[in-house]
């Protein structure tokens, strides 16, 4: 609790972000899905409240999914109503627990990095790019979308065209006044005052939205309703208790409910584990969130979802990478804006109802640029061709598909990859233990490993207890993947944080290809590392 108290003052700021681009989010997809406004917002507050309390991920925000809409709208005509799709989402939330359970959570490991960063630049660039209409008034397509073609049929470009034809100069104001507030905001001098630090830019920039959109309304440059957030209004408690729903479970004899559900299951399960990887390397701390755990909550997340009205849950990247770029350090901030999601919604909705969307397109705006920064991909192309290519073919997939297809596509090429490196010579890995007279473990790596090896020196790694000593050594290793290295980057900086002692014994050093090879050797009492090393 100690952690949570003490890091208040940047989750709550950081909480408060994430729930005003997570209320247009959550009632976008809802629409895209054909299912009730309110269903979007059930499913926001439960993946913050339920989600976030029960996972291991510290920076991680759950909540509907852009992904996932297209199986939903599907799946509720095909069910023919609501309330038996409701019961699909329970039963997707049972079999995801018992995948967790089973410990499934170990297949994100085996995405390479090279596809995980080109996932998360490939969303900034769907980010930028899908905001600018709404920075611009022209709001046909739904907020959220990541996909190429969109619900109006149009696509992420040709929509620019139209765009141009239903400008409205008041968005264009306030989009254009919020995206100087945020850069500014973004400048070192700014973040050296210290009443700037504690009032976020974003928030500035909804206040001010508000403000100039109830000046402009009536007039010329006044907003439409299409132009706002639109949350559902209960006139009462009752009213709003009303705008729950719960699954008919007289269809549980339907086979082709259990069909769905699995569907669901099996989709969220692959996009919250990659969402999950994506998260952690984002963060600054490079903490490693247990994925069967996350798994496990994601499960009840969907159970509880699914009970009281709500749209399928997984964690989701945008509204991860906001909690991250506006300071959250804690999970605190993915439940707290839970709670202020269901405290607004009861209490405050015709206020939310006059934020602009192009207050909220120029947040997300920097958000996708941040993620896509050409930083990110000078970075990446001083790694080697073998991960360059790969990165940027899941970057243009993402574009010009969508997410799940987007890093399938990536995900061919990076196996392409390794599979002729192994062409060339023969990959082997193998661990070996050694105790010295101080009960130091050794865990060695041969001359060549993969990304294909990242689950297992993971999981090594992972079992290193806090306040302890790590010898890492690379001095006979031929060829290494970069994944592999970052893996250990990572470690040595999470290292600080659980007071291990750490000592490098060549790991820089290089080969042919890229090489390094490491023995970890831990003084620690009763400690067994062989369980873990055994797979």
């Amino acid at each position: 609790m100690k952690p949570y108290i003490s890091n208040l003052k940047s989750d709550l700021p950081a909480s408060i972000i994430v729930f005003l681009v997570a209320v247009p989010l959550c009632l976008g997809i809802a629409l895209a899905s054909g299912a009730p406004l309110f269903s979007g917002i059930i499913a926001g507050i439960v993946g913050g409240i339920v989600c976030g309390a029960l996972s291991g991920s510290q920076l991680g925000v759950s909540g509907p999914a852009a992904g996932l809409a297209v199986i939903v709208l599907t799946a509720i005509q095909s069910l023919g109503a609501f309330e038996t799709f409701l019961l699909a989402v329970v039963i997707a939330g049972v079999f995801q627990f018992i995948l967790g359970v089973l410990k499934a959570g170990i297949i994100g490991y085996y995405f390479p990095n090279s596809v995980i960063k080109g996932m998360l630049a490939g969303i900034g660039v769907i980010i930028f790019l899908k905001q600018i209409p709404h920075a611009f008034g022209y709001d046909k397509n739904y907020e959220g979308s990541l996909a190429f073609s969109q619900n109006d049929g149009h696509n992420t470009f040709s929509q620019f065209y139209y765009m141009f034809e239903n400008i409205t100069p008041g968005a264009i104001i306030i989009s254009s006044i919020s995206l100087a507030i945020l850069i500014l905001w973004e400048q070192k001098f700014m973040k050296k005052i210290k009443l700037f630090k504690i009032v976020q830019g974003p928030l500035v920039v909804v206040a001010l939205g508000i403000i100039l959109n109830l000046v402009f309304a009536g007039g010329s440059y006044g907003l439409k309703m299409d132009q706002v957030v639109s949350i559902p209004v209960a006139e009462s408690f009752a009213g709003f208790i009303n705008l729950f729903t719960f699954p008919d479970f007289s269809q549980w004899n339907n086979p082709q409910v259990y069909t769905v559900g699995i569907t669901i299951a099996v989709v969220a399960s692959l996009e919250t584990l990659l969402c999950l990887e994506a998260t952690d390397k984002l963060d600054p701390l490079k903490r490693v969130s247990p994925a069967n755990k996350e798994l496990r909550a994601q499960g009840i997340g969907n159970l509880v979802s699914g009970l009281i009205g709500g749209l399928p849950i997984t964690q989701v990247i945008v509204r991860s990478s906001t909690n991250i770029q506006s300071g959250g350090k804690t999970k605190a901030s993915a439940i707290l804006h839970g709670f202020i999601l269901l405290g607004s919604a009861m209490l405050i909705p015709t206020v939310l109802n006059l934020i602009p969307l192009s207050s909220l397109a120029a947040i997300l705006i920097l958000v996708g640029y941040k993620l896509a920064k050409p930083a990110v991909f000078k970075q990446m192309f001083k790694t080697g061709y073998t991960n360059f290519v790969p990165f940027v073919v899941t970057i243009l997939a993402i574009v010009f598909t969508d997410l799940l297809m987007g890093i399938g596509i990536g995900m061919a090429v990076a196996i392409f990859f390794v599979l002729y490196e192994n062409y060339k010579k023969p990959f082997f890995f193998e661990q070996d233990e050694n105790y010295d007279d101080n009960r130091k473990i050794t865990i060695q790596l041969s001359e060549d490993v993969t990304f294909l090896n990242k689950a297992n020196i993971q999981r090594a790694l992972n079992i290193i207890p806090n306040d302890s000593t790590v010898v890492i050594d690379a001095s006979s290793s031929r060829n290494i993947h970069h994944d592999v290295l970052e893996i250990i980057d990572e470690f040595l900086i999470n290292a600080e944080e659980r007071n291990i002692e750490t000592h490098i014994i060549d790991l820089k050093r290089r080969g042919p290809v890229d090489s390094a090879m490491k023995i970890l050797e831990k003084s620690v009492k009763d400690f067994e590392l062989e369980p873990a090393l055994a797979n």
